[in-house]
């Protein structure tokens, strides 16, 4: 496709990126020396320079070689946000080794599954899991991380947290997980020889697991090549970021692909303040905005939705916040207009997936982005409409098709399935996102749905994204998610479930009339049920086929 986007971009963003020649331990290297009596992280008010962090950096790096880690070996990150998270992370990377991030929520089943894949046997762990993930397949070490250590008592309380509480915290905590390994012994070791050889830009630097677009969790193996281009395209998409003094809030999970990128390597890379939540709270959030005042944030819609409330509502200043980046779901309008009243700043929508490191779509940052659409393509990226059953054969302009994504972040595949691999990357390095979108006459994507999840009725294609909007927009509906439940005669029925305010006030009839007045007949919902609550990712992205198993069970 010609590069028709081009001229949508803001004033200063290049068509492409130079290319990318350092690791990502190679960028940590050139913040610190550039900016290392700043302040690199925050966590609940106590502060890592970058000096600090390079120095603790090695030291992990250090003991994990101590440990037995050499270049190539996997090393498993099971960890919420928290500073020893990003030491941990570059740590692994200043060996040569891979970095293998996990939920910390994950049951003993989940994380079992992932271990016996990618067969690390050294994990750093959130000492609450250290029990479970000590008794997973290959485990030889677990180093226990205690987030209260970093957490200073009188920092905390600064912070209104209550007593008692700081105190439980504290006598619950303090001891490590029987058979593990302290996180302050590993970096007692001292520090890794400067001498000691660094990874390569074409290495192999972290197995991010993703249901991708065939269903079943795998490994996408992303390089410091991808994740580096990836940062440095995120930079190039917001010229008016100053390196050094940018404020990021690390409210994203940093085990997801969008957190990873966003603040482990995006943030680090500029020399910016990375304010790290171990959850999203709106009272954490706001609290810290009154000491540190975000400029950037990288979020979900529904974590703008709150904060910008609460801002709102208790009198918090938020005008610093001059860019906000939403992804991982569709952003309502009334959410991008609530933030931007509230901030004067910038929100916009981006698109991606964990196997792009993530992003590949963004709107511009400017008067041309389009409220709806994900954007344009990045720079240095480029993009296909295809047919989906036969994904060789371009669909022509302006009709719906399978996005494809080609650039310097796409992933060289999964870990050992080459099977799986050769499904989702095709001749030419084209990456099939499984996505079903509209391009316009100036290169804006418009997402529709996910081609697994397109339902087919009598011969008719749903997309339910479409549903789901237009059951939005009925009153007292909160959500709502639609999905395929299997017939007798072997094609589908489309069901809707919602959220309401009011269960015993809502009328599903009255639902579906609202729908009839909408849509076609085909794609009106056979039944719409009330759940109490929607299954969601750690995100807060709703998961159909976590639904669909839910009506069927019930």
């Amino acid at each position: 496709m010609e590069r028709i986007w081009l001229g949508s971009y803001a004033e200063g963003v290049p068509a492409d990126i130079e290319p990318v020649t350092q690791s990502l331990t190679d960028l940590l290297d050139a913040a610190v020396a550039r900016f290392g009596d700043r302040v690199a992280l925050e966590f609940f008010e106590a502060e890592t320079t970058y000096a600090q962090l390079d120095a603790q950096v090695a030291q992990a790096a250090e003991g994990l070689r101590r440990l037995g880690v050499r270049k190539g070996d996997r090393v498993a990150l099971v960890l919420p946000n928290c500073p020893q998270h990003v030491v941990a992370f570059y740590g692994v990377l200043r060996l040569g080794a891979v970095v293998v991030e996990h939920n910390p929520l994950y049951t003993a089943t989940e994380m079992a599954t992932q271990f016996t894949d990618h067969e690390a046997t050294v994990a750093i762990v959130w000492d609450k899991v250290a029990p479970i993930v000590s008794k997973l397949p290959g485990v030889t070490h677990v180093i226990a991380v205690n987030l209260v250590h970093a957490m200073p008592l009188v920092k905390r309380l600064a912070l209104g947290l209550p007593v008692p509480k700081v105190r439980a915290l504290r006598s619950a905590l303090t001891g490590p997980a029987p058979g593990s390994i302290p996180w302050g012994q590993l970096l007692r070791q001292g520090r890794i020889d400067p001498n000691h050889p660094k990874p390569a830009v074409d290495d192999l630097a972290v197995i991010q697991y993703t249901s991708g677009t065939t269903g079943v969790p795998k490994g996408a193996m992303l390089s410091h090549l991808n994740l580096a281009a990836n940062a440095a395209q995120g930079r190039a998409w917001v010229p008016g970021l100053v390196p050094g003094q940018e404020v990021v809030y690390g409210v994203l999970p940093m085990f997801h692909a969008y957190g990873l990128t966003l603040c482990l390597t995006f943030a680090m890379s500029m020399g910016a303040r990375l304010v790290l939540f171990p959850k999203f709270d709106v009272d954490l959030l706001l609290a810290a905005a009154k000491k540190h005042p975000p400029t950037f944030i990288p979020a979900v819609p529904p974590i703008y939705e709150k904060f910008a409330s609460e801002a709102r509502a208790r009198g918090v200043d938020l005008s610093t916040a001059r860019f906000a980046i939403s992804g991982a779901m569709a952003l309502p309008t009334e959410t991008l207009e609530l933030w931007e009243s509230v901030t004067g700043g910038l929100l916009i929508e981006g698109y991606g997936l964990t196997e792009s490191s993530p992003v590949a779509v963004g709107n511009p940052i400017g008067l041309a982005r389009r409220p709806g659409a994900v954007g344009v393509p990045f720079p240095s990226t480029e993009i296909r409409v295809v047919d989906p059953e036969r994904p060789t054969v371009d669909r022509s302009p302006g009709e719906r098709g399978e996005l494809l994504v080609r650039g310097p972040q796409v992933f060289s595949g999964y870990w050992r399935k080459p099977e799986e691999t050769a499904l989702s990357l095709l001749d030419g390095g084209w990456l099939r996102t499984g996505d079903i979108v509209e391009v316009d006459g100036d290169g804006f994507v418009s997402v529709v749905d996910r081609i697994k999840e397109v339902i087919i009725t009598g011969g008719f294609n749903v997309m339910p994204s479409e549903v789901e909007t237009v059951l939005r927009h009925f009153p007292g509906v909160t959500d709502a998610a639609v999905v395929g439940l299997p017939r007798s005669d072997g094609s589908e029925e489309v069901v809707a479930a919602v959220t309401v305010e009011d269960p015993d006030a809502f009328d599903p009839e009255a639902a579906r009339e609202h729908c009839r007045t909408h849509l076609a007949a085909y794609k009106v919902p056979r039944r719409v049920e009330v759940l109490e609550d929607l299954p969601r990712t750690i995100i807060g992205k709703v998961l159909r086929r976590e639904v669909r198993d839910l009506l069927l069970a019930g």
